[in-house]
Parts: structure tokens; sequence; C-alpha cells
């Protein structure tokens, strides 16, 4: 069988992806055949490609798509031939018509939920579901702040938190991200050219400040984040969409009152099946309950998954991107 699929045999800007033809086995063992029907487009994709993150090389792309289970080995139980599935992690490759996957990443889709809604939601909301459940555990009436908060994950975390009786302070680029952002759960938005963030968001917080930030930019923020907080507050760093910050000293966090500083990853919190059943769960349970609105700001056909990865690195996207076969 024939797959059609973007390939890095080298690392750098989106027109180091190559568009191949690849042959596929047959499923064996407990890996399944699924025939995407839509593909997550995410941030990750991007430190992958441009080599932030390292990987080996040749490889794929991609980590998290939905689609039609085709065939399983003999040790598959847990899904069947004509199953919808989604699954985020399981090794790179999911920009593809086609592929092969582990049986245990797979999740079944909810009647309910369409494949592009299960795709462009299941990474970005595992996310904010560890964000909010173990990074920093949420109460109701804390204050937090949101950075990019019209993203695709940004929107999901806010409307969450939001829905935990929690205030949010969403972050965004512009006064068009800025009605989403409230749309989404922003009790107040701040834009990112404001000279002086952490001073607008102590202004918010009368002199206060935020028990939490959640910031996915990185190194253009994070000073401004620390800054932001309330003594014993808690610094998420879960992202780099400006670069890596700069290393700093723990005595910064003693400086500024006692703070907190972790960088979380998500399959770290979805590593068995049982964590990441329970984590699909609790984000299918609030999509069907309305709670959790997935807006698919963008979608491009998979081979135009290069001009997709030049407008998600420029900022030019808002909410979830889908790439289809």
């Amino acid at each position: 069988m024939q797959a059609r699929a973007f390939q890095l045999s080298r690392t750098g800007g989106p027109d180091v992806l190559e568009w191949r033809t690849l042959e596929l086995s047959p499923p064996h063992g407990s890996d399944a055949l699924v025939r995407h029907t839509a593909i997550g487009l995410n941030l990750i994709d991007t430190y992958h490609r441009s080599g932030l993150y390292p990987i080996a090389l040749p490889s794929g792309l991609g980590s998290e798509a939905a689609g039609v289970i085709a065939a399983v080995g003999p040790g598959v139980s847990t899904v069947k031939v004509g199953d919808r599935v989604v699954y985020a992690g399981g090794g790179l490759g999911s920009y593809a018509d086609v592929r092969l996957i582990p049986s245990e990443r797979l999740v079944v889709i909810p009647d309910e939920i369409s494949d592009e809604h299960a795709a462009a939601v299941f990474l970005k909301g595992m996310t904010a579901w560890y964000l909010l459940y173990h990074s920093y555990p949420v109460k109701a009436g804390d204050v937090v702040l949101v950075y990019a908060a019209a993203g695709g994950v940004g929107s999901l975390l806010c409307q969450w938190a939001q829905h935990l009786g929690v205030t949010v302070i969403g972050v965004v680029s512009t006064e068009r991200k800025a009605d989403l952002a409230r749309e989404s759960g922003c009790e107040h938005v701040v834009l990112t050219d404001e000279p002086d963030i952490a001073a607008r968001v102590r202004e918010l917080t009368n002199g206060k400040g935020v028990a939490a930030v959640y910031d996915s930019i990185g190194r253009d923020t994070f000073t401004a984040s620390l800054d932001s907080l309330q003594p014993h507050g808690v610094m998420v760093s879960y992202g780099n969409a400006s670069g890596i910050p700069d290393p700093i000293s723990p005595m910064e966090l003693g400086r500024r009152h006692s703070l907190y500083l972790t960088r979380p990853v998500l399959f770290d919190f979805i590593s068995t099946r049982g964590e990441l059943l329970s984590a699909a769960k609790a984000v299918f349970d609030l999509m069907a309950a309305d709670v959790l609105r997935v807006h698919i700001g963008q979608r491009y056909e998979l081979e135009n998954a290069v001009q997709a990865h030049r407008d998600i690195e420029a900022r030019r996207t808002v909410g979830s991107t889908v790439l289809i076969p």
C-alpha cells in the first residue's frame, strides 16, 4: 500500500517539507492502519521542522490526526475496522493521507463530534486539561494570565478556565484576536504592543498579580510573565513561539516573592492508556456539553502544509488549523 506524506531529510524553514510517496506494509502486532480525514496542525510541528526540538532524520511530521481504521494487526483489541478514531502522539508522521499507528494511542471519536473537530481539538484540548488540572490546578476565584488567548490551545484554555470559575486575562496581538479572546471567556484582554504588560496586569488585579501565568510564547514574554505573578504564583512555560527563554537564576524566583516555575510536556501526562482515555473523556465531555467550542480558523489541503506553516509562524492564524488529505 502507498501513502502520500510529508517527510523531512533536514531541518529549517517551511520549504524543507518534502511531499513524498511512501510504501506501507500491512499492519502487524498491535498496529492499526488509519486513513486520515483531518490532521491537526500544532506549533510543536514547527519546532520539530525547524530543529528547535531535535528529531532523528529522516522523519515524518505531525502528532495529531483523525480518521477511519482501514485494517488492524492481529494483536489489536481496543478498536476495529470502520471505527472513527483520533490520536495524539505515537511518533511523528500525521502529515499523511494514511499511516500505521500503535492502536493503544487511538481513541474512538464520539458520534456527536466530527472528524475535523476531533483533529482540531484533541492535542490542544488535552493540553488545556493538563495545564488547568496538573501544572497549576485552578480553583474558583483565581485570576490567571493566558498568552495567545485566541489561538488553538489558548481559546480552549480560556473557555475551560471560565467554566471552572476562573477569571482570565488574555494576551493577544490584534484587536480582531481580542474579540475572539473575549468570546472564549476572557474577562480582560491585553494587547502584546502594551508597553508594560505586567504593569497592566497588576492594574487589572488591583496590584495583586495573578495566581498563574500560562505562557506559550517563550523568550519575548518570560520576564513579563514572572512580573505578573502574585507571591507564590506559578509560572507555567509550555511553548516557545518566540524562541526558548534565556536561562534564569533561581534567585529571580525568590526575588519576586517565592514563585514556582514549571515547564510541562503533554505526553508526560498521557503516557499510559488509562491517562490518555481519562484526558480524552474530559475534553469530549465538555465539547458535548457545549462548554468547549472549537473554532477552526483555517483549513488547508494537506499538500499546502508549507503555506500553513508559514501562516502559523507569522501569527496569521486564529483558533485551530486543520489539514485535509
